[in-house]
């Protein structure tokens, strides 16, 4: 067993030394997919696999980390601390669950601190056809130029007319502008991107590869940055039907929110990644939730992820003022305290006992 301190990690390159190590002790079937860019600290990125049970089960769960890089930090401490978990493993195996662990889907992001992949998409909005029109956005094109000014922190001008905005409009029509995708702006916030992404490509072969004979699917997606602080909303993360909803609702609890009815910290949003698991496996019985947790208030964290990439706009910024950056950028998606990494682990680890009902 790991102590709970002990399955988080400062770094992407520790928490993937951590996570390696800890499907070998477990010993699971290990895959690496290379990303071709170096880490933040040169080290090898990669979106790193372990298969843990039976490889021919018909049933299987999904356990996957770092869609949004950053967000990475708490999702990797509960799959190292997964597959330390004995009780855990022995319960999976009699239930007949084969699971299978993605770490770090963006690791790039992971690594470098940032919410984007290289190509500075939100992976989580980048599962479409991308053969047909992309989804339009009016709401982010009367923002965009406020998101990003020409200097950061913004000036006086900015922040009032940001103020007035949200004053006019309020701050869920400010957050639902931003985030819901938009397919506009390269240098943007919350863009799909105007083709498959490297870490969509490694998603769908995983899933092909793994997941593609399965029958009875589920999938929890880890994320942070909404919520009360330390709060696991479980969101359902499906086509909106009512009878995949009831059955999340069934496996996950009542609580389970949804984007398509408004109950959702998470606004309706566009190219979702859990998509692909269609293709990978059309015939089976499919049931998800992204489980989101809470770190800083809402504005906080628009506000970080718009200093992130004024930086990434910016890369003749003082060192100071970078760094600045990108430790309120980390902060807002990861709580650095034993008692938030305690909640983190009691209420994934709730949520993936349920999965085997």
């Amino acid at each position: 067993m790991i102590s709970i301190p002990d399955a988080f990690a400062s770094s992407y390159a520790k928490a993937r030394v951590k996570f390696l190590e800890a499907a070998a002790t477990a010993s699971a079937q290990i895959e690496s997919v290379k990303h071709p860019l170096p880490g933040r600290e040169g080290e090898q990125l990669a979106l790193d696999v372990a298969l843990d049970g039976d490889a021919q089960s018909r049933r299987l769960l999904i356990v996957s980390s770092g869609c949004h890089g950053v967000e990475g930090f708490c999702g990797s401490g509960v799959q190292v601390f997964a597959l330390h978990d004995t009780e855990w493993r022995e319960k999976a195996r009699s239930a007949g669950v084969a699971v299978l662990y993605l770490h770090a889907l963006n690791p790039y992001g992971f690594s470098h601190l940032r919410r984007v992949t290289q190509e500075n998409v939100d992976l989580n909005r980048n599962f479409l056809d991308f053969s047909k029109p992309l989804p339009s956005n009016p709401d982010y094109r009367r923002v965009q130029a406020l998101l990003l000014p020409a200097t950061w922190p913004p000036d006086d001008a900015n922040r009032k007319a940001t103020e007035a905005f949200i004053s006019k409009n309020g701050e869920k029509a400010w957050q639902a502008a931003i985030s819901a995708g938009q397919y506009e702006f390269p240098d943007g916030l919350f863009y799909g991107g105007h083709a498959p992404t490297w870490s969509n490509g490694a998603v769908r072969q995983l899933l092909c590869k793994y997941a593609g004979h399965a029958t009875d699917i589920a999938w929890i997606d880890l994320h942070t940055g909404l919520g009360p602080q330390g709060v696991g909303e479980r969101i359902f993360a499906g086509r909106n039907d009512a009878e995949s909803i009831s059955r999340a609702r069934q496996m996950w609890g009542d609580k389970v929110t949804s984007i398509y009815d408004g109950t959702s910290t998470s606004p309706l949003l566009t190219g979702p990644m859990w998509e692909a698991i269609h293709e990978a496996a059309p015939l089976a019985k499919y049931t998800g939730i992204a489980l989101e947790y809470g770190t800083e208030p809402v504005m906080e964290i628009l506000d970080a992820l718009r200093g992130d990439h004024w930086l990434a706009l910016h890369p003749e910024a003082p060192a100071e003022l970078a760094e600045a950056i990108k430790t309120r950028l980390k902060r807002a998606f990861y709580t650095e305290s034993d008692g938030w990494k305690g909640q983190i682990i009691s209420q994934a680890r709730q949520a993936m006992f349920q999965s085997l009902l």
